[in-house]
């Protein structure tokens, strides 16, 4: 009996070890995910989690808003954004798609036009309103949250221009090396 709580207290202690180390190594692994592939998206137009200025939605001008990130990782071929609103009545509403804009790139000017994109490889998706440029937050009620995501890719996509979030989406699989998330709020005035 006695041999045999040493061995059950040896194989306690042996697992508690192998769990430690587990568990140690588990949260590098997390940690530098975090840090290596996170993208810090920020605008000057609104605070993360704060409400969106009337101007860049239906009720105002319509327009983009100027968007600003940080270095990508090393790798990166190209960046795509997707911005869309998982609020709305019928599901997710998609407001802007692009990909294939180059790495080096750390801004989108406010009014941004697929027309004057200044690279020739960066394309445009639909959004849910058919159309290549950005359509603002127009939410029939309620306050809606609209995420403007942005991700670092290891490869220049060959989809054509026009095609859906979910195709980009599906496209990008395998290829995301990081990527951030800006939140803007936005309820229509009465």
């Amino acid at each position: 009996m006695k041999k045999l709580s040493k061995t059950l207290a040896s194989f306690l202690t042996l697992s508690a070890i192998l769990l430690f180390s587990q568990n140690i190594l588990f949260a590098q692994n997390i940690n530098s995910f975090n840090d290596m592939n996170y993208l810090d998206i920020k605008t000057p137009a609104f605070i993360s989690n704060g409400m969106i200025p009337s101007k860049f939605t239906c009720d105002g001008e319509n327009i983009s808003p100027c968007l600003n990130w940080a270095a990508v990782p090393e790798g990166t071929q190209s960046i795509a954004l997707i911005v869309d609103d998982p609020d709305a009545p019928n599901g997710d509403w998609v407001h802007f798609v692009l990909f294939n804009i180059p790495p080096e790139t750390r801004q989108l000017a406010e009014n941004f036009k697929v027309s004057n994109k200044p690279s020739s490889s960066m394309k445009a998706g639909k959004n849910s309103a058919g159309r290549l440029d950005y359509h603002g937050p127009c939410p029939p009620s309620g306050t809606h949250r609209y995420f403007f995501k942005i991700y670092a890719l290891d490869v220049i996509l060959n989809q054509p221009e026009g095609i859906s979030k979910k195709d980009l989406l599906t496209a990008m699989e395998g290829h995301i090396l990081g990527k951030g998330e800006l939140i803007g709020l936005y309820r229509r005035g009465k």
